[in-house]
């Protein structure tokens, strides 16, 4: 399979569900607004939220792959089939109990996650009630993540790809249909989740029978197999989800500040999700089956070469994404978000949030394709040090900025800190001798700053005033962002093509 028509697949179905998540956000923002309520709930959903990235998409993938990649390779069908076996059922039962912890503990999981909220009864007894719904989401999404692992190892990259899909149009249609029905009706989201996780589970389970890896209950602890996957994921939690703790500490500190910071940090995370889903996570689901491939083949040269094409598809894509978010900070957030409830000084607190984290974007993505060069290996040890070493140095980025910067603050110290993430993995893989460079980075790290340039200045003329934006009909709205995505897109691309950059320079074959 062609890596480059791979990541077109799943960047592709990954662009219909973040089209549909901005739809469904434009729903919750324009019936909920940014206020009590939305706070509860963006509380309420990220703590499950974060566990599924953690320990299902996060730690359990990286742990997962290339050991399910090496028993394919080297051990037959059939013992990979009973490590598949064995791991469902072991990752059923513990997400389960965990599950059931969770509901019992809500109370106490709300007052050490967003500790500011017991100051108002309504808001503590109303987080605490949807997270009571939410929790078993992590259950439904964590048997997702081991069928999306079983699926990209047998190169079926498009059905995991679609499959989030099915969350975001659970959520348009409890909230625009259901929440009448619901007291408060900004439950029915709570609700929205956990429907969410049956649909995408559901949707899975045909194509895994298709290929003969349908799970069956296998109860094996002292399998070598599930004892290598458990050791791996302990210390991959850090490794590869630092990113997701800095969220949660966030929503600790912004749980302090004014009414509305939580639902600000959110809706700005939510437009960084776009160009990161479809570059970083993207990127990182189709090399990691290759590279686990090449390293258990002992492919050495090809496995750095992998690495290669992947960083410099990183940049040649992220790059321009993050300068366009700083530059239409402000048009994507009032065409995308500025309705109903969500005022003015929303958009204002808002966009001061994404410009904030644009300067991390390209440092979030790189991570996503640096820490496989160390799962794909089996090496845990270097990614939980850096880890370790990033959220340290969050942590003390949040102490300092928070008091100037207020919420914005907080999203420059996850930028920030991403990048740092980003570079320490990086020198390790050079300084390990993984990676080597191919030639010619001086030469192509020129070009790119060239189109940068020239997409900046034409972004930045074109743009206009931005009380037009805030002013403006949505139909006018809608139509002048859609005109700035192409507008940037082609001058982009255009440049670079005049440059000498050419689609088949990055065509890649995956690893058989």
């Amino acid at each position: 399979m062609n890596l480059l028509r791979a990541l077109a697949t799943v960047s592709s179905m990954t662009l219909v569900s973040r089209i549909l998540g901005f739809v469904r956000d434009a729903v919750i923002a324009r019936l909920f607004g940014a206020g009590l309520a939305t706070d509860a709930f963006f509380v309420a959903f990220r703590i499950p939220n974060l566990l599924r990235r953690l320990f299902a998409e996060g730690a359990f993938s990286q742990a997962f792959v290339p050991i399910l990649a090496e028993y394919r390779t080297r051990n037959g069908e059939s013992e990979t089939r009973l490590l598949v076996d064995r791991v469902a059922t072991a990752l059923s039962l513990a997400v389960f109990a965990v599950s059931v912890l969770g509901i019992l503990a809500a109370p106490w999981i709300i007052y050490v996650s967003a500790p500011g909220f017991s100051a108002t009864p309504e808001k503590f007894a109303l987080t605490v009630a949807m997270l009571r719904v939410t929790f078993p989401y992590l259950l439904f999404i964590s048997l997702v993540s081991l069928a999306g692992g079983i699926l990209n190892t047998w190169s079926r990259f498009a059905v995991p790809a679609f499959t989030p899909t099915l969350l975001n149009l659970s959520f348009i249609f409890c909230a625009l249909v259901l929440a009448p029905y619901f007291r408060p009706p900004v439950l029915v989201l709570a609700w929205a989740v956990l429907g969410g996780g049956v649909l995408q589970l559901a949707l899975q389970l045909p194509y895994l029978a298709k290929i003969g890896m349908l799970p069956r209950l296998r109860a094996d602890f002292w399998d070598a197999g599930v004892k290598r996957v458990l050791r791996q994921m302990g210390p991959a939690v850090f490794g590869v989800s630092i990113a997701q703790v800095s969220l949660l500490i966030n929503t600790i500190f912004a749980s302090f500040l004014a009414n509305g910071s939580v639902s600000w940090l959110y809706y700005a995370d939510r437009l960084m999700e776009f160009p990161t889903g479809m570059l970083g996570v993207a990127l990182g689901t189709i090399l990691l089956p290759s590279l686990s491939k090449y390293y258990s083949s002992d492919a050495t040269e090809q496995y750095s070469r992998l690495l290669d094409w992947g960083l410099r598809l990183t940049l040649l894509l992220a790059l321009p994404a993050a300068v366009a978010l700083a530059l239409l900070a402000v048009p994507l957030i009032s065409t995308l978000f500025h309705y109903g409830q969500f005022s003015v000084d929303d958009v204002w607190m808002t966009r001061r949030a994404l410009v904030a984290y644009s300067i991390g974007l390209v440092g979030l993505i790189l991570v996503k394709v640096l820490a496989p060069g160390f799962y794909a290996r089996q090496n845990i040890r270097t990614p939980v040090k850096i880890a370790v070493i990033t959220l340290v140095a969050t942590q003390l980025m949040n102490l300092v900025l928070i008091g100037p910067l207020k919420h914005a603050g907080l999203a420059l110290a996850i930028g920030l800190g991403a990048c740092l993430n980003a570079g320490l993995l990086y020198y390790k893989l050079r300084q390990h001798r993984i990676y080597q460079p191919q030639p010619e980075w001086g030469k192509f790290g020129f070009k790119l700053a060239l189109a940068l340039l020239v997409m900046a200045a034409v972004l930045w003329g074109a743009m206009g005033s931005e009380s037009w934006w805030l002013a403006a009909a949505w139909q006018l709205r809608m139509a002048g962002l859609l005109g700035m995505v192409c507008l940037g897109a082609a001058v982009y691309f255009a440049t670079l093509w005049l440059l000498g950059f050419r689609i088949g320079d990055f065509a890649r074959r995956a690893a058989e």
